[in-house]
C-alpha cells in the first residue's frame, strides 16, 4: 500500500486523535480516582498552657504538609485510609496523631502543645529568618525581653542597649565586641532591623534609638558577628532585631508614667544649675487588641528632658500604628500597614568648654535642632498550606533634620524585599529573597552634589532638587539543614550592588594566581555550624562575611556643631570583613521552673578599609572655626579584633521568689595590622593616637555586664551593673586642641564602673510602682573624651495595665 503525502498527513492526524483520546480517558480515570481518593484534615493548633495560638507550626501528613497561620489554623491533603500526622515547633514537644479519613471527607484535628522543658525556651527569628531555639542558632546571640525595657524605667532603647553583654554605645552609636570605633551620627557597622526591614536613615545610615517604639516591643534579638549574607551592607558587625508585638485574643492596654530629676554631681564646678534641679518626665502608651480577623496596634509616647547639660534639652513626640488583617477564605494569608512618627527638639554640643566646666558647650553655644522622622510599611504575608511562605515588605522612610546653622538635609529611602522560603520534605529550610533600595537626599549639609533631575516617585515627598542618590540592589538564599536530630548547618550567599551618585561597586575575584574575574557586586558567603552534644549542650562554629559602601554623610558631610567642624572625604572607599566564632551554649536548670543557658565563645574579626572618623586639623585655621580641628571619616587600614565573650541568662521561679538575671564579659585585643610606631604615634599625622603600642582608637578592652532582678509576692528589686575599661587610644590631637582633656584623662584612669537600682511595688492587678536610681554611686564617667554622662538620677514610675 502506498500513500501520498496528503495521505499519511491524514493517517497520522488520525493516529494523533486516537493517542490523545486514550490518553484523555486514562488521565480523566486517574483524576477520578486522585480525587474520589482524597481527604482533607484541617484543625486549630494551641498552646496547652496559654491556650494562645501557635503561628507557624510545620504539620506533616504523609508527602503534604502545612503551616499554620496567625490564628493557629492548618488545612492540608491528605490520601484516604489511616494517616499519621506529625506536628513540629520549637521549643514545643514533637506530637503525632494518627486519624481516620474516608474520600473526600474532611477530618477537623485540633491540637494543645505542650512547652518543652528540656529545651531553653527562647525563639529567635534572627539568624534565619524563621523561629528557632536559641540553643540551635550557629552565631552568638542575646535576647532581651521586654519586662527588663519596661522595669528599667527606659525612656530610648540606646540606654537598654548598653545592657547587653558584649555592647557597648557611644554617642548613639552601637559597638559590638569593639568592631566599631568612634563614628559620630552616620556609618553604622551594625544593622537596626525591625520587624524583618532595616531602620538605618538614607543619609546618615544612624540609627535615632528614641525613635523605637518601646511602648510595644515584644523582644530585642542581639546576633553578634558578620550577618551580611542574610541581611545585607551595614550588618558587618551585627544586628540589633526590634520585633513589635502583636495583639492576642485579649486586648491589652499600658500606660506608664514617668517622673525624675538629676541629682546634683559629686564635682560642684560642674553645676551649672541653682537650687531647681533640672527634670525629666515621660508618658507611654499602647493598646492592643483583634477584631475579628483585623489586628490592630496603637502606640504612643511624650518625653520633655531639661537636660543635665547645659542648654542641651529635648521634647519628644511618637505615635506608631501597626494594622493586619488575616484573610478568612485564603488560609495563611495576611497583609497590613505598619507606621511610625516622631517629633523631636531641642539642643546640641559635642566638646565640652574644659574638663572643669564639662557639662558646659565649647564657647557656651550650642546647636538648636527640630528633626522629624516617619515610616509607612505596607506588607503582605502567604503562608500557603502547602507549606510555601512567601512575604513582600516595602518601607518608606523620611529624615527631616532642620538646625539654626543653615544646613538642614531631607533623605527619603525607599526599601522592598520579596523573600520565599519553604521547607523540603528531606528537612532543608531554604529562604532566599531580593532586596532593592533607593535613596534620594536634599541637603545643604551635603556639598559636592551631583544635583540630578529628581524621580516622579521623590517628588511625591522630597520635592525638586535631589543632591545625592544611593542605590542598593541585592540577592540572597540560605539553606539550614538539620542532620541526626543534632547537627544542624547552615549556608547562606548574597550579591551586593552598591551606587552613590557615581562610585559603584566593583569587585575583583581571584580565580587563580594570573586570572581574576571583574565582577560589578561584591559576594558575601556565611557558613554555621551547630552540633548538639548532650541534652542542652550545643557546640557552634561560624564564619560570615560582609561589605559596607560609604554612606553619603561619611562621604560628603561638611557641617558645624558647637564651633566643631566635621569634614567630607570624597576619596572613602567601601570597607569590607568578615569574623569567625567558636562557641558553646549549655542550658540549666536550677528548679523546674528556673531555666536559663551561660554561652562562651572565641572570636576574630577582620576589616580591610576599615572606615573610621579621625579627630585632626582638616581645616584652614585662618578661617574654619575651632582653628581647622574637627572630625573626618577615613580609611583606616587593615585592623583585626580578636577576643573572648561570656554570657548567662536565666529566668523562673526558686521556690517562692521569682528571679531573672542577665550577665556577661567581653574581653577584646583591637589592633592595627599595619601599625607603626613612627606613624601612628606621630601628632602631625592624621589619626595618630595617644597609646605607644598597637590598640585601635576608642576601644575597651574590658567590658562587664549584670542586671538582676528578684521579686517576692508583690514586691521585686532589681540592680544592674556596668564595667568598661580605661580607653587607652584616642585621637593624639585632642590632648592639644581640646581644653582639659590630658588632665581628665590622667585622674580618671580606672575605668568606668556605673550600678542602678529600682524597687517595684504591684499596688493590685492594674497597678504597679516603682521606684529608679540610676548612677547610684554618682561616678563621673564618660563614654568619650568631652563627653561626661549623667550624675546620678532618681525617677518614679507607674505602669497600668488592663
Amino acid at each position: 500500500m502506498t500513500f501520498n503525502r496528503s495521505g499519511r498527513q491524514k493517517y497520522k492526524s488520525s493516529r494523533l486523535k486516537k493517542v490523545s483520546f486514550v490518553f484523555f480517558i486514562l488521565f480523566s480515570f486517574w483524576g477520578y480516582r486522585i480525587h474520589s481518593q482524597q481527604a482533607y484534615i484541617t484543625g486549630m493548633v494551641k498552646d496547652s498552657l496559654s491556650g494562645e495560638a501557635l503561628i507557624g507550626v510545620v504539620v506533616q501528613a504523609g508527602s503534604t504538609g502545612a503551616i499554620t497561620d496567625v490564628g493557629g489554623n492548618y488545612s492540608l491533603k491528605a490520601d484516604s485510609g489511616e494517616i499519621k500526622v506529625s506536628f513540629r515547633y520549637v521549643s514545643y514537644r514533637n506530637e503525632e496523631k494518627t486519624v481516620h479519613v474516608n474520600a473526600g471527607e474532611t477530618v477537623k484535628l485540633d491540637l494543645l502543645m505542650v512547652n518543652d522543658s528540656k529545651t531553653m525556651g527562647i525563639v529567635v527569628v534572627s539568624s534565619g529568618r524563621y523561629e528557632q531555639n536559641i540553643g540551635e542558632v550557629p552565631v552568638s546571640m542575646e535576647v532581651l525581653k521586654p519586662k527588663l525595657i519596661e522595669n528599667k524605667g527606659t525612656t530610648t532603647m540606646e540606654t537598654i542597649m548598653d545592657q547587653v553583654p558584649g555592647v557597648s554605645m557611644t554617642d548613639g552609636q552601637a559597638n559590638i565586641r569593639g568592631g566599631s570605633g568612634y563614628s559620630y551620627g552616620s556609618g553604622s557597622r551594625v544593622l537596626l532591623v525591625v520587624d524583618d526591614m532595616p531602620l538605618l536613615s538614607g543619609d546618615a545610615g544612624d540609627v535615632k534609638w528614641n525613635y523605637l517604639p518601646i511602648e510595644n516591643v515584644s523582644q530585642v534579638e542581639v546576633m553578634k558577628g558578620a550577618s551580611s549574607a542574610l541581611f545585607g551592607s551595614s550588618a558587618l558587625n551585627g544586628v540589633i532585631h526590634f520585633r513589635t508585638a502583636y495583639p492576642t485574643d485579649h486586648p491589652q492596654t499600658t500606660i506608664s508614667l514617668i517622673n525624675g530629676f538629676y541629682g546634683d554631681p559629686e564635682r560642684a564646678s560642674l553645676k551649672w544649675w541653682g537650687a531647681n534641679n533640672p527634670v525629666f518626665n515621660g508618658i507611654n502608651f499602647s493598646h492592643l487588641r483583634q477584631v475579628g480577623n483585623f489586628d490592630l496596634v496603637i502606640g504612643g509616647h511624650l518625653y520633655n528632658d531639661q537636660g543635665y547639660r547645659y542648654l542641651e534639652t529635648e521634647q519628644r513626640e511618637r505615635l506608631n500604628v501597626n494594622t493586619r488583617y488575616r484573610f478568612k477564605k485564603i488560609p495563611g494569608l495576611s497583609a497590613g500597614i505598619n507606621t511610625n512618627m516622631m517629633r523631636t527638639t531641642g539642643g546640641l554640643f559635642i566638646i565640652w568648654y574644659n574638663d572643669s566646666l564639662a557639662y558646659t558647650p565649647s564657647g557656651n553655644t550650642l546647636q538648636h535642632y527640630t528633626n522629624y522622622r516617619w515610616n509607612v510599611d505596607p506588607f503582605i504575608v502567604w503562608a500557603t498550606p502547602k507549606g510555601h511562605h512567601h512575604a513582600l515588605r516595602t518601607r518608606y522612610f523620611e529624615t527631616k533634620n532642620l538646625n539654626d546653622t543653615k544646613q538642614s538635609a531631607t533623605a527619603g529611602f525607599y526599601y522592598a524585599e520579596y523573600q520565599y522560603q519553604y521547607r523540603f520534605n528531606c528537612g532543608v529550610t531554604f529562604t532566599a529573597g531580593a532586596v532593592g533600595t533607593r535613596t534620594l537626599v536634599r541637603a545643604e549639609l551635603y556639598p559636592g552634589a551631583t544635583s540630578e533631575q529628581t524621580p516622579w516617585y521623590g517628588k511625591l515627598f522630597l520635592g525638586d532638587s535631589v543632591t545625592h542618590t544611593s542605590t542598593n540592589l541585592s540577592g540572597y538564599f540560605q539553606a539550614d539543614k538539620k542532620f541526626f536530630d543534632k547537627l544542624f548547618v547552615t549556608i547562606g550567599v548574597r550579591g551586593e550592588y552598591f551606587k552613590l551618585d557615581t562610585a559603584k561597586t566593583n569587585y575583583d575575584l581571584k580565580i587563580s594566581k594570573s586570572d581574576t574575574l571583574h565582577l560589578p557586586f561584591r559576594p558575601v558567603v556565611r557558613i554555621g555550624v551547630n552540633y548538639q552534644i548532650a541534652e542542652a549542650t550545643y557546640l557552634r562554629i561560624s564564619y560570615g562575611q560582609g561589605y559596607r559602601f560609604p554612606c553619603i554623610a561619611e562621604k560628603f558631610i561638611r557641617t558645624e556643631t558647637s564651633g566643631l567642624e566635621i569634614y567630607p572625604n570624597l576619596n572613602l572607599q567601601p570597607e569590607d570583613g568578615q569574623s569567625a566564632e567558636i562557641g558553646v551554649k549549655q542550658g540549666f536548670r536550677i528548679t523546674k521552673n528556673w531555666k536559663g543557658y551561660g554561652d562562651a565563645a572565641i572570636y576574630w574579626m577582620q576589616y580591610h578599609n576599615m572606615m573610621e572618623f579621625a579627630f585632626h586639623q582638616w581645616g584652614n585655621p585662618m578661617t574654619d572655626p575651632f582653628f581647622g580641628f574637627g572630625f573626618k571619616s577615613l580609611n583606616v587600614g587593615t585592623t583585626r579584633i580578636r577576643g573572648v565573650d561570656m554570657s548567662v541568662m536565666g529566668q523562673g521561679q526558686i521556690g517562692k521568689f521569682g528571679v531573672s538575671l542577665l550577665a556577661g564579659y567581653t574581653y577584646m585585643d583591637p589592633i592595627s595590622l599595619t601599625w607603626t610606631a613612627a606613624k601612628d604615634t606621630n601628632i602631625a599625622n592624621p589619626g595618630a593616637g595617644t597609646a605607644y603600642y598597637n590598640i585601635l582608637k576608642y576601644r575597651y578592652k574590658h567590658i562587664a555586664k549584670f542586671d538582676g532582678e528578684v521579686s517576692y509576692k508583690k514586691f521585686s528589686v532589681g540592680a544592674s551593673m556596668r564595667y568598661n575599661s580605661y580607653m587607652e587610644n584616642i585621637d593624639k590631637i585632642f590632648l592639644v586642641a581640646v581644653p582639659g582633656i590630658a588632665a581628665y584623662r590622667e585622674k580618671f584612669h580606672t575605668g568606668d564602673l556605673v550600678f542602678d537600682t529600682r524597687i517595684m511595688y504591684q499596688l493590685n492587678d492594674v497597678t504597679r510602682i516603682s521606684f529608679i536610681a540610676n548612677n547610684i554611686f554618682n561616678r563621673e564617667y564618660t563614654q568619650r573624651p568631652a563627653d561626661v554622662q549623667p550624675p546620678r538620677n532618681f525617677a518614679m514610675q507607674v505602669v497600668l495595665k488592663f
